[in-house]
């Protein structure tokens, strides 16, 4: 397949990484972006000019699932575009309203973008995350597992999903596949870029006991995931972009930290989370869900890091 394909927020961590791998395979890439660039159209142009042409695929990563830093180092973050995880703002209605907005508008303005247009792209993609699935210690989800809003974020990712609907006639020319990403990993970006001088220093460690599920997935593989989708026929629905292995938040340290040949044993209370950001908030760090990758396997995907010290030495070693 050859031909354009259209990232939305396709400058960030995720989204660089994703436009080199594609350019790499002879893709024509746009990025849909507020800020101006040589590859870039903006949010309007979208709404009033529709897809650039020759658009084979949209992929949306606005909003996509990360980690990031604003209280280092712990400052973790499942969802971007608007910054959840702020300590520095209030978990107010209205700061929902703009985290709720900033990813169901993106979304559906590239939905629409693809209904209107006359000829189709042969897939669109949209970015979610593991937040559908609701943390439980005994529980193991698939994409098959049935999900229903149980709090503010399951909500956010049922929302964001159906955003990304198309009507009738586009549905019979695009397939509609949807990534629930869990924590990318990567060391130029995301979690690992924020915890790599704590590590280093010695001074890291899990969040509470630890004991709370992870789900993760390589930079490399997520990209390797959105190419796949792009070019195999027969994906389309729901997607777990989760590594194979199921890991905890205490697994992660250790595998992390002895990667470094440095310890692990400064754990950052769950209180200290449950006061700066509030319980609702707080959940999204100091609790967990188990998420397998089933149907992202028995479609073809392999992973390059299927477990986290494997991903975590070749990010830190290259190896």
């Amino acid at each position: 397949m050859s031909g354009t394909v259209l990232v939305g927020g396709g400058s960030g961590f995720v989204g660089t990484h994703l436009t080199k791998a594609l350019s790499s395979k002879n893709y024509g890439v746009k990025i849909v972006s507020r800020m101006p660039g040589p590859r870039n159209v903006s949010w309007h142009e979208i709404g009033a000019r529709g897809l650039p042409e020759n658009t084979v695929a949209v992929v949306n990563l606005a909003g996509k699932c990360g980690l990031l830093s604003a209280c280092k180092p712990y400052f973790i973050s499942l969802y971007l575009g608007q910054n959840v995880m702020d300590f520095k703002r209030r978990w107010t209605a209205g700061f929902k309203q703009n985290v709720f907005s900033s990813r169901i508008n993106t979304t559906a303005s590239l939905a629409k973008a693809i209904n209107n247009s006359l000829k189709k792209p042969k897939v669109y993609i949209s970015m979610s995350g593991v937040g559908a699935y609701k943390p439980d210690p005994e529980a193991e989800y698939t994409e098959c597992s049935n999900i229903r809003q149980f709090d503010f974020f399951s909500k956010l990712v049922i929302e964001w999903e159906k955003a990304a609907a198309l009507d009738s006639a586009a549905k019979n020319q695009c397939r509609v596949v949807a990534i629930r990403s869990g924590v990318v990993l990567g060391r130029d970006g995301g979690m690992i870029k924020q915890l790599y001088l704590p590590f280093i220093l010695g001074l890291g460690g899990p969040v509470g006991n630890g004991a709370q599920f992870m789900p993760w997935i390589h930079i490399a593989d997520l990209v390797d995931l959105i190419i796949f989708c792009i070019e195999n026929n027969q994906v389309e629905g729901v997607l777990n972009g989760v590594a194979p292995q199921v890991c905890s938040n205490k697994q992660f340290s250790n595998a992390f930290a002895k990667t470094l040949n440095r310890p692990a044993f400064i754990p950052v209370p769950s209180f200290v989370f449950n006061l700066l950001l509030g319980a609702e908030r707080a959940k999204m760090i100091t609790e967990g869900q188990k998420v397998i990758p089933q149907r992202t396997q028995e479609l073809g995907f392999k992973f390059r890091f299927p477990t986290v010290q494997s991903a975590c030495e070749n990010i830190v070693k290259g190896a």
